[in-house]
């Protein structure tokens, strides 16, 4: 139980920290603070980071998504147990990776 709420505190604060720069991106990319340069060469290397910011904002969001799916697992007492086999997902796994939702085994057949 004790190590359910250090896991559960340890992706609450991930989350509030990701969400935090997904605010920035979103705030950049929509140019809140700044309109695109006059300048044509200046406004190439802005698209360019606009690129890259679109490419945050994914990563960002998909890793919430995963917090939030690991916190549902968390609320229905599966968390630590694989979703493919039943079987238990190793603490090492789980320390590295606290979002893992398949052990060591599944995942690996998953990517074949």
């Amino acid at each position: 139980m004790k190590q359910q709420l250090a896991v559960r505190q340890k992706l609450a604060e991930r989350y509030a920290e990701i969400r935090g720069r997904l605010e920035k991106i979103t705030s950049d990319s929509r140019r809140a603070n700044k309109p695109l340069d006059a300048d044509f060469e200046e406004q190439a290397v802005e698209r360019e980071n606009d690129e890259v910011l679109a490419a945050l904002d994914r990563s960002i969001r998909a890793e919430m998504a995963q917090i939030e799916k690991t916190l549902a697992r968390l609320d229905k007492g599966e968390y630590g147990v694989c979703e493919v086999c039943g079987g238990p997902i190793s603490p090492k796994r789980l320390e590295a990776l606290p979002y893992a939702a398949r052990c060591v085994v599944c995942e690996g057949k998953a990517g074949d």
